[in-house]
């Protein structure tokens, strides 16, 4: 039983109409039609990241209730005890453990429909915070503030080795090596937080980072006040300010997707070992580098005409890209969220396969029918068109409301050959 679904770290269906040539020229589409468009129909900034319509404040202060953030963060971090223990002392493969299945399918990919429809979820209920918190009661010690010089940097270094490792890294399905990946990964972080303080998870955790980033596309946002409000969902991508670190996190985002896409066509298949950590490994940095090469120079394009220092564009359009990395992430994975997901309620109710029934779902087998193909290439289609676009109108709104600075000139001429 899915003896090879975790081949790539994540499984996937191959049964598709789907193709990457498909999928790069329905984006490209896309982005012309709706710049097109735009120029003749967005004249002046229509989203802002202040507005927004406040919550009831009954529903309000449901929401942000002290006892739910309690009973969340007991629970994940008692669920993510339980995966690790399974882990490390349960069945020693994944056609047993839940473990890979809770890390690859129900985590990593489920962190993202939570937090776009939720809002930053993982950072509310983070057990690395919750540990950091008790340990901080017991010794006293705060640490200093994250340097903001480093912004997103470590965040996308984390979320760089975790894509390696998901669609790389040899032996990535087995449940021992899961667990220790997920204990070493705690044991880091908790140290750099005691150094760095409690603001450490925000641009450091990989994961909490990502969390956070998506939900800047979500309709329930937080004013800079603390109002919860309903908005727009793209207005959390306008603020421009400067986020050291945020290209390379989208870059790593849509590279890694990109990689793992690539992986399934027939070529990669023909004519790469699929066992070979070498081209595995170039080929993961050689999709993210394209990705960070196509948009940096696009960048400098843009600086190029507008008048703007070189580094600006980069730097203020950058969370623009958010809507894109969602797109092909649910363009990617929709199916293989809905139907190999369904592998971790199966094994958790056995977890050590002792005959138990926990959860009512032992024995059972994974209901391929439950997504036809048409549907899964409908969300493709869509993801994808609608990713782009929205990441067209994020960059086009964002440009009109802060309009590019001349260039400095300080008195002296450049070159045009400088």
């Amino acid at each position: 039983m899915h003896a090879t679904v975790l081949a790539h770290g994540l499984g996937g269906r191959t049964d598709l109409p789907m193709d990457g040539l498909t999928a790069i020229l329905g984006g490209g589409a896309a982005i012309a039609a709706s710049f097109l468009a735009l120029t003749v129909a967005w004249r002046r900034p229509r989203l802002s990241p202040d507005d927004g319509r406040p919550l009831p404040a009954r529903l309000a202060r449901a929401l942000d209730a002290r006892a739910l953030t309690a009973a969340g963060r007991v629970i994940t971090l008692l669920a993510t005890a339980v995966v690790v223990l399974v882990a490390l002392t349960g069945p020693p493969t994944d056609q047993r453990n839940f473990a890979p299945w809770a890390l690859f399918v129900t985590f990593w990919v489920g962190l993202v429909p939570a937090s776009v429809l939720l809002g930053p979820v993982w950072r509310r209920v983070n057990p690395l915070r919750t540990l950091h918190a008790a340990l901080g009661r017991l010794t006293g010690a705060s640490g200093r503030a994250h340097p903001r010089r480093l912004g997103y940097w470590p965040a996308a270094a984390w979320l760089t080795g975790f894509v390696w490792f998901e669609l790389v890294a040899p032996d990535r399905s087995d449940p021992r090596l899961v667990g220790l990946l997920i204990l070493g990964y705690a044991l880091v972080n908790l140290v750099l937080a005691t150094v760095y303080g409690a603001s450490w998870f925000a641009f450091g955790d990989g994961f909490e980072a990502y969390s956070a980033l998506l939900a800047r596309i979500c309709p329930i946002g937080r004013r800079d006040d603390g109002t919860l409000v309903l908005r727009t969902p793209l207005t959390g991508l306008t603020r421009g300010d400067p986020e050291p670190g945020l290209v390379a996190v989208a870059c790593v985002l849509i590279g890694s997707t990109g990689f793992d896409g690539i992986t399934r066509t027939t070529y990669w298949r023909d004519n790469v070992d699929p066992r070979s950590l070498t081209a595995g490994s170039l080929g993961l940095a050689a999709a993210i580098g394209v990705v960070a090469a196509l948009y940096l120079g696009a960048m400098r394009v843009t600086a190029a005409v507008t008048g703007e220092p070189p580094g600006a564009p980069p730097v203020r359009f950058a969370a623009t890209l958010l809507p894109i990395a969602l797109g092909y992430t649910v363009a990617h994975y929709f199916s293989f969220f809905l139907l190999e997901g369904q592998m971790t309620v199966i094994l958790a109710s056995d977890p050590y396969g002792t005959g138990l029934n926990l959860l009512g779902s032992t024995g059972r087998r994974v209901d391929y029918a439950a997504v036809p193909s048409w549907l899964t290439a409908l969300v493709q289609v869509n993801a994808i068109v609608l990713g782009h676009i929205a990441a067209t109108i994020a960059a086009h709104d964002l440009a009109l409301r802060t309009p590019p600075r001349p260039a400095r000139s300080g008195g002296r001429s450049r070159s045009p050959s400088r």
